[in-house]
């Protein structure tokens, strides 16, 4: 039999804003002690006034509790209930200090106040028009985004999103979603096209519509450049979406030429004068954005190749001894031939793997350049491989973003082809990482007059964005390519260097003598072994024998997210065992964030500048203020509660998420768990991260099974046509 329960919130036990779920201590009416009731909220803050239906059950675990089927909420109406509620660190600005200051001065009237007349603040000491801004802004978000989720919950969709969709479409939020749900999925960041799907299901959307089709083909498209892909045959497709919604493939193919009606997708037939040449399976299906980018970046190629080169005469083998004295090594054939290349060509492409002297060809060219008053830059895609680059070279370098500089009222970069950047040569170190929308954005600011020389392995894994810049650069034969192979001598006492060759080249990988090298294998059979072997190995055994810090000088890389040996579960033993510190923490998408934990930043945020696979440090959590405080290499940024969507813990990353950074040691677990993702390239990724150690755990079956498979999954791009179809132009 239902029963009816009203009391105050005297304390929040657990809310989780994804679904609801809600634990609440309650002083009801009637009762002299504190119950507990169990319900789904969208919103609660202690101090509320509830109002219930429901049942009391005695849970085995937790005792006597009230199971409310129905819950609703009411501001409270007490002088004490109020404090309490604006204690609660709900209303940023307002802490306990200052909710005690403004209930003394008004009472029960305080939320009218706050909510009518907010100027009136001003008469408590201390809250000056900063602060009465801040809390006069966060009391209006509040209102909004309570309005927004209460909707959206009631049609079955959790409250995490509610912020990032007040943020986008303001007031106008609940009428914009009502019109159509599926712009969630294109414009709020973690809102997919199934719980947009979902919605559109509550709100009457009919399953046939033109509307689901035309969101469906954006999704599937998405998807598939999530993948890598940057366009896909469009008979798979549209095979994919009708498989994903049951609509006729029929009403699909409508879907997709209203889509190029609309300038939304673009269709590639591929016709050349070379059939042999054309991309299998045409015509592709583009996302326009990701169409122009690739042939922006065949086109910006060209068009810079075929300019004249920068340098004014120079005497190469003269400058090539005076660079040997000048860094005082001995230059190899295959670096001279390098740098001989780069006094001549508009575009050079180095590659090679770890120890091959890269780095020391770079160096070169950029004492000829300097030498001669030649303008450079230097930029990598993520700041670790940036600030890398600056240690190595003795130059400054910048992230790629950073050179462009991205400005947040325009919403694009600064320099682009209206304002190029004002430089002879432009050096790209981690090329491999570089996707096509970002090497288009940078080929748009490179000026005709200047040499872009690209650096990279391209045998490690692809950019985590669309395309295989690099490798289809060098697959076209549109530009010279310098490949090295040769290990010098001094990179051939690394064990590290060693194996990352042997595993390239298909071979298993040496371990080094016990205490006498920087690579090891450790056998561990299951997976619980695997997981206590590297906890004692990160917590222990590397801190007193390597001297290193586990947090800061230790990553734990590993090749998928799930599962028992995969980033989450990972993260989670990391954290209990270097992190368990007491203090405030805030819980948000299944993570827990404490002073003290390393996390990663997992989309690119242009306001912050931050980017995906940025690595920080929590200094602070303000619950008054609601905002969680990070350090990136030096750089304090604030985030809301509800922008912790966009940090991951980072005690474990994916291998891909590794990219272009760089850890003194870094630990593998290997496992037939991982089956789908055991790959060369991906190991090889994972052992070139490691500087000083690196320490692969598992099974041998899983190590060889990895070395054995190349990656068959080729992606879709068809830069390295593109750029052939020019250069054959060009000849013609």
């Amino acid at each position: 039999m239902s029963e009816t329960l009203s009391g105050s919130i005297e304390h929040v036990t657990f809310h989780n804003p994804e679904n609801g779920f809600a634990v609440l201590r309650v002083l009801a009416a009637g009762r002299r002690d504190l119950v507990t009731v169990v319900g789904n909220l969208p919103a609660v803050a202690a101090g509320e006034f509830i109002q219930a239906s429901g049942s009391w059950v005695n849970d085995r675990d937790h005792g006597l509790q009230f199971k409310a089927t129905e819950l609703r909420i009411e501001p409270p109406h007490t002088p004490a209930g109020i404090e309490k509620f604006l204690a609660s660190g709900l209303i940023k600005g307002i802490g306990p200090h200052y909710a005690r200051k403004i209930v003394e001065t008004f009472g029960e009237r305080t939320l009218a106040v706050i909510d009518e007349s907010p100027a009136f603040l001003k008469e408590v000491k201390g809250i000056g028009a900063r602060r009465l801004e801040r809390i006069r802004a966060s009391w209006q978000e509040q209102k909004a985004v309570r309005r927004i989720v209460i909707f959206l919950q009631a049609h079955g969709i959790g409250t995490a999103r509610a912020v990032r969709i007040w943020k986008t479409y303001g007031e106008r939020a609940v009428e914009m979603v009502q019109e159509n749900p599926y712009r969630l999925a294109t414009d709020i960041w973690g809102v997919g096209f199934q719980t947009a799907d979902e919605l559109a299901v509550r709100l009457g959307i009919d399953r046939n519509s033109p509307l689901r089709a035309r969101a469906a083909l954006r999704y599937v498209l998405q998807e598939l450049s999530g993948q890598g892909h940057v366009g896909y045959p469009e008979a798979a497709v549209v095979q994919q979406t009708a498989e994903l919604t049951g609509i006729d493939p029929g009403i699909v193919a409508v879907a997709v030429e209203a889509g190029r009606q609309e300038a939304e997708l673009v269709r590639e037939s591929f016709t050349s004068t070379k059939p042999q040449a054309v991309p299998k399976d045409a015509p592709w299906l583009y996302l326009k954005p990701l169409f122009l980018a690739e042939l922006g970046v065949a086109r910006g190629l060209a068009q810079l190749r075929a300019g004249e080169h920068p340098l004014p005469a120079v005497q190469v083998e003269a400058a090539l001894n005076w660079i040997e004295q000048r860094m005082g090594l001995e230059l190899a054939s295959s670096q001279r031939d390098a740098i001989r290349q780069a006094t001549t060509s508009k575009v050079l492409v180095i590659t090679g793997g770890p120890g091959v002297g890269k780095t020391t060809i770079v160096r070169g060219i950029l004492e000829i350049f300097t030498a001669k008053s030649m303008r450079c830059a230097l930029c990598a895609p993520t700041g670790r491989a940036a600030k890398r680059l600056q240690e190595t070279t003795g130059m400054e370098a910048k992230t790629i973003h950073r050179l462009l500089e991205y400005e947040p009222g325009m919403g694009g970069f600064r320099h682009g082809r209206d304002l190029p950047l004002e430089y002879d040569l432009i050096v790209v170190d981690e090329a491999s990482m570089v996707d096509i929308v970002l090497m288009n954005q940078l080929l748009r600011a490179v000026p005709d007059s200047a040499c872009l020389v690209l650096v990279g392995d391209v045998d490690q894994l692809p950019s985590v964005g669309p395309g295989a810049v690099l490798g289809d650069i060098i697959r076209s034969q549109a530009v010279p390519v310098v490949r090295l192979t040769e290990i010098f001598r001094q990179a051939e006492q690394s064990w590290i260097v060693r194996a990352a060759h042997q595993v390239n080249h298909g071979e298993l990988p040496e371990s080094a003598p016990a205490a006498q090298g920087d690579f090891y294998f450790v056998l561990a059979d299951t997976p619980e072994a695997i997981v206590e072997r590297i906890v004692t190995m990160v917590r222990e055994r590397i801190p007193a024998r390597f001297g290193l810090d586990p947090l800061r000088d230790v990553q734990i890389l590993t090749p998928m997210n799930r599962f028992e040996l995969g980033t989450r579960n990972l993260n989670q033993r990391l954290q209990a065992v270097l992190n368990d510190r007491p203090g405030p923490q805030v819980q948000r998408h299944g993570w827990t964030f404490r002073v003290g934990d390393k996390v990663l930043q997992t989309v690119n945020n242009y306001q912050k500048e931050v980017f995906n696979g940025d690595i920080g440090r929590v200094l602070k959590i303000d619950e008054q203020e609601q905002e969680l405080i990070v350090d990136f290499d030096g750089k304090s940024l604030p985030y809301d509660f509800g922008e912790l969507d966009e940090l991951a813990l980072a005690y474990a990353l994916s291998i891909h998420k590794s990219q272009g950074s760089e850890y003194p040691a870094v630990v593998i677990p290997l496992h037939m768990q991982h089956f789908m993702l055991l790959q060369r390239n991906l190991l090889y990724t994972g052992i070139t991260r490691g500087k000083k150690l690196v320490v692969l755990v598992g099974s041998k079956k899983a190590l060889a099974t990895a070395i054995q498979r190349q990656d068959t999954n080729r992606r879709n791009t068809a830069l390295a046509w593109r750029l052939r179809q020019l250069m054959d132009e060009d000849h013609d």
